[in-house]
C-alpha cells in the first residue's frame, strides 16, 4: 500500500489522477465511497485518502 501526503487535490487533480472527468467524478464520488472533505463550499479530496481507495478495489487476478 503506497503512503501518499497530506497535500489536497481539488476535484479536477482526483479525477486526472483516477484517469475519469471532472463530472464524472463528482457524480459519483459519495456513491464511490471516496473520502472526501469540505473547504468551504468546495470539495478536495487528500492524496493519500485517494491512493489508500485505490488500492483497496485493486483486482488480483
Amino acid at each position: 500500500m503506497r503512503g501518499g501526503s497530506n497535500l489536497l487535490m481539488t476535484p479536477d487533480e482526483a479525477a486526472a489522477e483516477l484517469g475519469v472527468t471532472k463530472r464524472v467524478l463528482m457524480d459519483s464520488y459519495r456513491r464511490w465511497g471516496i473520502p472526501y472533505l469540505k473547504v468551504g463550499k468546495h470539495v478536495r479530496f487528500r492524496t493519500r485518502d485517494l491512493h489508500h481507495w485505490v488500492d483497496a478495489r485493486m483486482q488480483r487476478g
